[in-house]
């Protein structure tokens, strides 16, 4: 099994970034996949969407095959987002754009959102709300929400001991459901009723 997970914070030195090193470590550490992968947007390095993506422009082709392979060949996903503004971060939007060959199709995701205060709900329920239909992302009905982001999940720091002790055992719950959907949900793709010509789009 393999799960990729996808930073989408463009800053540098992220907090976001920090836990996508948490989640990956524990992902192999707990054994809960034999592979992973991970994608961080710092520097926000897809440039926007455009329309001669559907043209099969050899730049595009260039730059997201490889990536689009990599998801292609993953089992489940884990989707960082920083709160900006109370929004996604555009490259993690943009990025959702890219994917329509059924790269993400029918393989669930786990949502985690991050904030250096208690907010962090509101990346929550833009994903769920805009990021899935044309490329049909399943979003797991658990999602974490790490608050004061700054006070836990540090490897060479303090953190506060409450907080951290939750957190990590939450997202050790979290990545079990994950791993679990993505066992359930790979018979369904094979199935082979997932895909139909006439119907490439969500409604």
């Amino acid at each position: 099994m393999k799960i990729a997970i996808i930073n989408g914070s463009h800053r540098e030195n992220s907090q976001s970034a920090k836990v996508a090193a948490f989640i990956e470590d524990m992902l192999r550490d707990k054994g809960l996949c034999d592979e992973t992968w991970r994608f961080d947007l710092t520097g926000n390095p897809l440039p926007l969407w455009d329309e001669s993506i559907w043209s099969g422009d050899e730049e595009w082709k260039k730059l997201l095959n490889p990536i689009s392979e990599q998801l292609a060949s993953s089992d489940g996903f884990v989707v960082i987002s920083p709160e900006w503004h109370g929004m996604v971060p555009s490259g993690l939007k943009n990025f959702f754009l890219m994917w329509g060959k059924g790269e993400l199709a029918h393989k669930p995701a786990l949502i985690v959102t991050v904030s250096s205060g208690v907010g962090g709900t509101y990346p929550v329920a833009e994903l769920r709300q805009s990021s899935y239909k044309n490329n049909r992302i399943c979003y797991l009905p658990e999602h974490l929400i790490i608050r004061n982001v700054e006070s836990v999940l540090n490897e060479d720091g303090e953190n506060d001991p409450e907080s951290d002790g939750y957190y990590r055992e939450r997202t050790e719950y979290a990545l079990k459901i994950l791993k679990e959907y993505a066992i359930a949900l790979k018979p369904v793709r094979e199935s082979g009723v997932t895909f139909d010509e006439r119907f490439k789009n969500g409604m």
